[in-house]
């Protein structure tokens, strides 16, 4: 599989990053590490993982991902690897992680990056993200800022200082942005360059055929800040496979966990999953083929991360990445956004 340098670092990744956050939860140890064999045989050497997770969190599972992920891991060559990983911010209660103390402090950060390599039983993490900004902003489905909800938060120069610090000990190679719009985008690269700081190299948000908020205003400010796209939830929670149309109890996590996965419950995400659906039949796609070959047609996607919850799904999930969509699909797929829009941002 290609590998491309992700941002202006030296990390060569490929197109397709397998995400674990069900590892620990929907997928045990063996299954997990059946599947993170499975991507190293495939050509995968990207994976992506976060101190939260499992998902959902919840305190009996905090941490186990990164366990069950380190206890693969040292038995690889790791230069093989490039390992991702996050730390969980503020905005949600979740006493379990540093009793609650989430913000960005130069503290923080190094007790959560710290706990990390403990469990992914490596010495470094390839990269580093803020899981989600500090500061107030929308995000996880919400869709409108509301500057009633400011609260205090970390200096953007205080966390790049922070990580600055991980980085020159060599326990980080390289950081990146989660879950962040554009403003934040450009206040990491302005304080970067100021003041001599590590420059943001990736930003992992959702994207997807039901979300393509990322080409509004992000795609031109990473384009241009030569930062790259991680995209998440390519599937939509599996709503972009069609399956909870045919089966709205269909085996799946917007089933398995109540609440789960909100921004996919608004009006017009059946009507614009129906539509994809159908064009995907009529050139002889199934609708995971066209919703996985779409985000290989993005040029600002430096990687999909891909999450499964068996080696099965991997392997179709893998296969439906190799498909690439004609000219005349494209359009059509742009025809009916315009049409449908972004009914999940």
């Amino acid at each position: 599989m290609e590998t491309r340098l992700l941002g202006t670092s030296k990390l060569a990744v490929t197109p397709v990053c397998l995400g674990t956050m069900t590892f620990g939860e929907q997928t045990m140890e063996q299954d997990a590490h059946a599947q993170l064999d499975l991507a190293l045989e495939r050509g995968i050497n990207f994976i992506d993982t976060a101190e939260l997770y499992a998902v959902p969190p919840r305190a009996e599972t905090y941490g186990a991902t990164e366990t069950i992920v380190g206890n693969w891991l040292k038995r690889q060559d790791r230069e093989r690897i490039v390992l991702a990983s996050k730390v969980a911010g503020p905005g949600r209660t979740m006493p379990w992680i540093r009793g609650g103390a989430l913000n960005f402090t130069r503290a923080n950060i190094r007790s959560a990056l710290e706990a990390s390599l403990r469990r992914l039983q490596t010495d470094y993490v390839d990269l580093y993200q803020l899981h989600w900004p500090d500061r107030n902003q929308p995000m996880f489905g919400q869709w409108q800022y509301d500057p009633a909800k400011e609260h205090d938060t970390t200096p953007i120069k205080a966390q790049l200082e922070a990580l600055a610090e991980l980085v020159a000990e060599g326990k980080i190679h390289a950081i990146g942005l989660s879950n962040e719009h554009a403003w934040g985008v450009m206040q990491f690269v302005r304080h970067a360059e100021e003041f001599g700081l590590p420059r943001v190299v990736s930003i992992q948000n959702a994207y997807n055929l039901l979300n393509r908020n990322f080409e509004i205003g992000l795609a031109e400010a990473c384009h241009r800040e030569q930062i790259g796209l991680l995209a998440y939830s390519p599937l939509a929670f599996g709503h972009l496979t069609g399956k909870y149309l045919d089966n709205p109890k269909a085996e799946g996590r917007v089933t398995r966990f109540k609440g789960f996965g909100q921004r996919y419950e608004r009006p017009g995400v059946d009507l614009a999953v129906a539509a994809y659906g159908k064009l995907a039949r009529a050139h002889g796609l199934t609708p995971t083929q066209l919703a996985l070959a779409f985000m290989r047609s993005r040029w600002f996607v430096a990687s999909t991360i891909l999450g499964a919850s068996s080696v099965k799904q991997l392997e179709e999930d893998l296969d439906a990445c190799e498909v690439v969509l004609s000219p005349e699909v494209l359009a059509t797929i742009d025809k009916l956004h315009l049409m449908h829009g972004n009914p999940a941002p």
